[in-house]
């Protein structure tokens, strides 16, 4: 989901993994739910919250979101100690996961967190289905994005 529809939706970005979009190939985008303790609800509302090397984990039927940092607040409970990387599950509808089992075990694709924001008042995880780049796909990438830059600044000088 592109930031101008979640804007037109209401939604609020919390946190994006710009990393993923140089390094894979996305096919197929899904929105999932998030099961969150008290603590990491606040720490979203706060902003406190890094996507940069998460990815999806789908183990006994079930999604697992591992390597989201989600920092702490300082007036988190002085008895409670929490883990700012655990392991968070997802929620996704049963054929939903059944069609992410057979791409990412048959397949060989991988679940990539693309993108984290508040829909509805809940948290909601942008899940990409994607396949990774190699050294010259992603020389191939930039390239295209400078000519596409400088044929913009090409067409804007010509208007003049």
């Amino acid at each position: 989901m592109s930031n101008k529809d979640q804007k037109k939706a209401g939604n609020k970005t919390i946190a994006q993994n710009k990393k993923a979009w140089h390094e894979y190939f996305f096919e197929e985008r899904y929105e999932a739910g998030i099961a969150l303790q008290g603590w990491e609800v606040k720490s979203l509302r706060a902003g406190k919250c890094q996507l940069v090397d998460s990815y999806v984990l789908i183990k006994d039927g079930e999604a697992y979101l591992l390597g989201a940092l989600i920092t702490p607040l300082p007036t988190v409970s002085t008895h409670f100690i929490p883990d700012p990387t655990r392991t968070r599950k997802l929620l996704l509808h049963r054929e939903e996961l059944n069609k992410l089992i057979g791409a990412v075990e048959r397949k060989g694709y991988a679940l990539i967190a693309t993108a984290l924001y508040w829909k509805g008042g809940r948290a909601k995880v942008d899940i990409g289905l994607a396949k990774g780049k190699k050294q010259h796909d992603k020389r191939e990438t930039e390239k295209d994005r400078d000519w596409a830059r400088e044929k913009g600044r090409l067409l804007k000088a010509g208007k003049r």
